[in-house]
């Protein structure tokens, strides 16, 4: 679990401190409809740059319960070179809140209504290719994602200083399932 530094050290603005139980809402459907209209707003803001746009996280897994946030990954051609996509994005709304250079370079901007998390990776890192199949392979197996929903349920019931905790608490399930899905990590590859 990262430690208050680390997670104040990659935010921008201060930590927001949660001191609760995490919401999980039932699959709701409309959810991979939310997406939509904000994969619209990406590609207008951003382009040609746009080198890859996919809706991932729980709420692009029909029948998985989630905190009711869009999670969206967006390969650029380098994360590290915001100026050429973070001032387009905030123009369209979003609000830089993540820079994680000790990891993959991840930066990740909030958007609101509906609330969106926007990872951003450079194309060809491996964490891209790591959710992909992790989402993939939860939507096909019904095994894994009954053992997911059910980690999950648990560990919302908790009380958590930072949603970070929650989420990397559920890195031990979360790894379980990468491993039996084939996933293999690889270096992130700059184009």
């Amino acid at each position: 679990m990262r430690s208050d530094e680390e997670i104040a050290a990659a935010r921008i603005g201060p930590p927001e401190l949660h001191n609760g139980t995490i919401y999980l809402a039932p699959y709701d459907p409309e959810w991979p409809r939310q997406f939509e209209p904000e994969a619209a707003r990406i590609r207008g803001a951003l382009g040609e740059r746009v080198l890859l746009l996919e809706h991932a996280g729980s709420t692009s897994v029909p029948g998985l319960s989630a905190k009711p946030i869009i999670d969206i990954v967006l390969a650029v051609a380098d994360t590290t070179d915001e100026p050429a996509y973070v001032p387009d994005l905030e123009a369209a709304g979003y609000r830089l809140r993540v820079r994680e250079p000790d990891w993959h370079e991840h930066r990740m901007l909030r958007g609101a209504d509906p609330t969106v998390n926007l990872h951003v990776f450079t194309l060809g890192c491996s964490e891209i290719d790591r959710m992909m199949r992790f989402r993939d392979h939860l939507r096909a197996d019904e095994a894994d994602r009954t053992l997911y929903e059910n980690a999950k349920q648990e560990l919302a019931g908790r009380t958590w200083k930072y949603v970070q905790h929650y989420a990397d608490a559920k890195s031990q399930v979360v790894e379980q399932i990468v491993a039996r899905s084939g996933v293999t990590p690889r270096d992130c590859v700059r184009h």
